[in-house]
């Protein structure tokens, strides 16, 4: 019985090019009482390793985060197995906005302490008192109102090369870093703004929701299935896009275009660019925005240092590697001190006159 990934991503690459099909990229949550993830999640594995489901999946004993790619044809028979598990019927799925077939080339289901790494104690304030719920109509109208707040929710990679108009986006590499920080600058408006938040899928905001009316905020509101959905929502009722740029996404897609803006720039030249790249030297990884002029100067690295390191045999880079851990860099999600147009960093409510 198969229950771990056993195909590299270039043989999977190869039987998906093979096979032909269209495949579908979705995600969703939940968050449910499992009381063992293990045999859940070992569970999950034979039946969607049959369906040859792909993707990133975390399980704990507080639900499920998945994201995935399936066979378009396939859909239904993975529909109707979700509705096999009581917490999961009628799940809302989120279709992704852009397709690709190559978006995910493993199936890995995992099982964590917590489905979203927030950092939080859920023993201290009850988890399930979440915020309003909001649909893209409902939630244009909310942020043109000068008594909301509107709070990005994601890290500064994410928000760097899109975001909602007006948006508080924090300078933060991590979610939990921002549940604090906005707390503390919006410690005098509990009862007179209204506190609306947003993410990729919802699921930060359905914790941090709970967080901030635990906090004393009266008035909080989320985007009901995040960016995707409201996405989704606008096109298909006609309403406003007010979303820029592009929606960060956490496979090998690496965004999704909402709007034809373009926010971000490269972080090599400057130049206007919003697509995230990974630097080529493995001993480095860093993720930042390389636009297509420098990808091909520097050979998809992010210095002159990883490039040089790069065009040697690929043993030699091995044995460089050797007993060596990855460079901080890695963590820094492009703002390395070596890149000359990283984001600078900010107060994030600067740009808010009317928030004090």
């Amino acid at each position: 019985m198969q229950l771990y990934n056993k195909l590299s991503a270039m043989e999977r690459t190869a039987l998906i090019e093979k096979a032909g099909k269209d495949r579908l990229t979705l995600s969703f949550y939940q968050y449910a009482k499992i009381s063992d993830p293990q045999k859940f999640r070992d569970k999950l594995f034979i039946a969607w390793h049959a369906l040859d489901v792909l993707g990133r999946i975390y399980v704990a004993k507080e639900g499920i985060n998945a994201q995935l790619s399936l066979p378009a044809e396939r859909f239904n028979d993975f529909k109707a197995y979700l509705d096999t598990i009581d917490f999961l019927k009628d799940i809302r799925l989120n279709i992704a906005v852009a397709q690709d077939n190559m978006s995910f080339l493993k199936l890995k289901i995992k099982v964590r302490h917590k489905i979203v790494a927030d950092g939080l104690n859920d023993d201290a304030f009850d988890v399930t008192n979440i915020g309003v719920h909001v649909d893209a109509e409902k939630f244009n109208m909310l942020i043109d109102d000068d008594d909301t707040v509107l709070v990005d929710m994601r890290n500064h990679y994410e928000s760097e090369i899109g975001h909602f108009k007006n948006a508080v986006t924090p300078d933060v590499d991590t979610f939990r870093e921002s549940l604090d920080i906005i707390e503390d600058d919006l410690k005098n408006h509990k009862d007179d703004k209204n506190l609306v938040m947003y993410c990729t899928g919802g699921i930060r905001c359905e914790k941090a929701s709970a967080y901030f009316k635990h906090k004393g905020f009266k008035n909080v509101f989320q985007l009901e299935g995040g960016i995707i959905e409201y996405t989704r929502q606008v096109k298909d009722q006609g309403l406003e896009n007010k979303f820029m740029g592009q929606n960060f996404v956490f496979d090998d897609r690496r965004a999704e275009r909402i709007s034809d803006d373009v926010i971000a720039q490269c972080h090599q030249c400057g130049s206007p660019f919003d697509t995230h790249t990974n630097c080529a030297n493995d001993a480095c990884h860093l993720l930042f925005i390389q636009c297509e002029t420098c990808k091909a100067e520097m050979n998809n690295c992010c210095s002159e240092a990883c490039k040089t390191i790069h065009a040697l045999p690929f043993e030699a880079q091995k044995e460089l590697r050797k007993g060596q851990a990855n460079s901080n860099d890695i963590f820094k999600k492009g703002r390395a001190d070596h890149l000359p147009h990283k984001k600078d960093l900010r107060n994030i409510f600067d740009k808010f006159p009317n928030k004090s």
